[in-house]
């Protein structure tokens, strides 16, 4: 499901609110978590998950054309542990 799909999904479900009022509501979570991230903080939506930020070291790598070993810098990467429930709806 993409963006635009969750925004037309909610509009049809919602049929009280505007199209754009739903539009906005989608963009400021997704911002606020996107923000609250980009802080290094965690994100839990219960029910569903936990967003998290993971560091990863700096690390030799090697470049698979080539052989070569090419150093690769330190990064941060979002981590994604989803809830118990959500874990058991999938295994059932």
């Amino acid at each position: 499901m993409t963006k635009s799909e969750l925004i037309t999904y909610l509009s049809e479900e919602n049929p009280h609110l505007y199209q754009s009022d739903v539009e906005r509501i989608v963009n400021t979570i997704f911002e606020e978590i996107t923000k609250t991230l980009s802080l290094g903080n965690r994100v839990e939506i219960r029910g569903f998950g936990a967003f998290s930020v993971k560091s990863r070291d700096s690390r030799t790598g090697r470049n698979p054309r080539t052989g070569e070993s090419i150093q690769i810098a330190a990064s941060q990467k979002v981590k994604f542990l989803p809830a118990k429930s959500l874990k058991e709806m999938f295994n059932k």
